[in-house]
C-alpha cells in the first residue's frame, strides 16, 4: 500500500480538499502525510521521516510543490520528486491555459488530472507528451457526518452564494493594452462567449483568430491561448455578478459570503446581504442553514464544481447552471434546480417558486443528498485515485 503525501498551508480550499482526500486514503489503508507549505523546512524534515523509497506518491492540487519552490529543488534545479523518484498526481482545478509555464517543465513522473473533460481535451491537444489520468470531477463534503440535515423549512437563509467577486472592468487593462483593433478583437470574443455561454474560451478564441488571421499554426495558437486568461476571468465574473443582481432585483434576498461584492450595483441593494468571507468549514456551516444554494459555474462546460456537491450533501437545494457533464448526472426539479445562463432573468421566478413550496424544496434536497452521497464525496475520489496508484 503506497504512502501518500499531500499539501496544506497555502490555498485554503485546496488544503481542505487535501485533508478530505487524506481521510479517504487512510480509510483505504494508506499512510498519509500533509506537508504544511507555511512551514516548509519543518515539514521537509518530517517528510523525510515519512518517505519510503519506491513506495511514496504525491497527490497535489494546482502544481503545489512544482511551482519553483526553492525547498523542493536540489543544487542542479532538479525537483525533489524526480530526485527521489516520487510519482505525482496533480489535480488542476482551473483551466490549463493558466499553467502553461508549469506544464512546460513538469517532473518526468508527473500525471495530470483534469476536473473538466474539455480541460482534458485541451491537454491532449496542446501537451500530448504529458501523461494524463482519467477525468476526475471535484467533490463535496458533508460537515456533520453523523447528523441528519436540518429540514429546509427550518433553515435561516433563503438563498446563499459562496464565492468572491471581481469587477469585470478590472481586466480592461489587458483588453485595451495594445490598440483599438486588438481591443475590438478581444471584446468580440467576450461578446461571443456571453451570447453563447455553452462554448469554451478556447473554442471561441480559435474561431476568432482563424477568422482574423486565417490558418493559425498550432504552436502559435497555444501561445495565444495562454495569453488570454483575462477573457475567461472577464466572462466568469460578468455572469457571476449578473446572476446575483437578477435575484436581488427580482425581490429575492441573497446572503453572500465572499469578498468584492460591495462593488456590485443593483436596483434593490437591500436584497444583497453582504457577509464576511469564510473558510471551507465556515461555508459548509452556512450551507447547513441554507434553503437554496446558488452556484454559478466558473466556465467549466464539461465538469462540475464542489459548490454543487457541498450544497447537496449539507441539505440545501442546489440552484445551478449546467454543463455537459452535469447534464449526465443531475435532473432538474428532481435533485437540483437548473437555470440557463441565457435566461438569467428567470432566476427570481425559479427561486421564488421554490421558496413558496417547502415540500418541493425538501424533496429536491433529499434527492440531491442521495445523489451526491452515492458517488460525489472526496472519499469516492480517493477511491478512484487509489485505483490509479495501486494499479487496481
Amino acid at each position: 500500500m503506497k504512502k501518500i503525501m499531500l499539501f496544506e498551508g497555502d490555498i485554503e480550499t485546496q488544503g481542505y480538499f487535501s485533508r478530505q482526500l487524506a481521510a479517504g486514503f487512510e480509510a483505504l489503508g494508506h499512510e498519509t502525510f500533509l506537508f504544511d507549505l507555511s512551514k516548509p523546512y519543518v515539514s521537509t524534515e518530517k517528510f523525510f521521516r515519512f518517505f519510503e523509497k519506491g513506495n511514496t506518491v504525491l497527490v497535489n492540487f494546482n502544481f503545489h510543490g512544482m511551482s519553483g519552490e526553492d525547498y523542493f529543488l536540489d543544487e542542479n534545479e532538479r525537483s525533489m520528486w524526480e530526485a527521489l523518484d516520487i510519482p505525482s498526481y496533480n489535480i488542476v482545478v482551473d483551466h490549463p491555459m493558466y499553467y502553461h509555464h508549469f506544464l512546460e517543465k513538469v517532473p518526468y513522473n508527473y500525471h495530470h488530472v483534469s476536473i473538466d473533460r474539455n480541460h482534458d481535451r485541451y491537454m491532449a491537444r496542446f501537451f500530448p507528451e504529458i501523461a494524463r489520468m482519467p477525468f476526475l470531477p471535484l467533490a463535496g463534503t458533508k460537515l456533520y457526518e453523523n447528523k441528519s440535515n436540518v429540514p429546509v423549512a427550518h433553515r435561516r437563509y433563503d438563498v446563499m452564494m459562496v464565492g468572491n467577486y471581481c469587477v469585470p472592468q478590472t481586466f480592461e487593462k489587458f483588453i485595451t493594452r495594445i490598440d483599438d483593433e486588438y481591443t475590438a478583437f478581444y471584446y468580440g470574443m467576450i461578446d461571443d462567449l456571453l451570447a453563447n455561454p455553452h462554448r469554451t474560451v478556447e473554442e471561441v478564441a480559435e474561431t476568432h483568430l482563424v477568422d482574423e488571421l486565417g490558418e493559425v499554426p498550432e504552436e502559435e495558437l497555444k501561445k495565444a491561448l495562454a495569453a488570454m486568461t483575462f477573457i475567461d476571468l472577464y466572462v466568469r465574473y460578468t455572469i457571476r455578478g449578473e446572476a446575483v443582481k437578477e435575484l436581488a432585483d427580482g425581490g429575492i434576498r441573497v446572503h453572500i459570503f465572499g469578498d468584492g461584492w460591495e462593488q456590485v450595483h443593483c436596483k434593490r441593494p437591500e436584497n444583497l446581504l453582504l457577509m464576511n468571507k469564510l473558510d471551507s468549514e465556515g461555508c459548509l456551516k452556512k450551507l447547513c442553514q441554507t434553503k437554496i444554494s446558488l452556484n454559478v459555474m466558473p466556465w467549466f462546460k464539461d465538469g462540475a464544481h464542489d459548490r454543487i456537491f457541498n450544497s447537496m450533501l449539507n441539505g440545501a437545494v442546489c440552484l445551478t447552471d449546467t454543463s455537459v457533464y452535469l447534464d449526465s448526472i443531475l435532473h432538474d426539479g428532481v435533485d437540483c434546480a437548473v437555470y440557463s445562463l441565457q435566461e438569467l432573468k428567470r432566476l427570481p421566478e425559479i427561486a421564488g417558486e421554490l421558496l413558496a413550496d417547502s415540500d418541493r424544496m425538501q424533496s429536491i434536497a433529499d434527492a440531491g443528498y442521495q445523489m451526491a452521497a452515492a458517488g460525489h464525496t472526496w472519499a469516492h475520489r480517493a477511491r478512484e485515485i487509489h485505483g490509479w496508484i495501486e494499479g487496481v
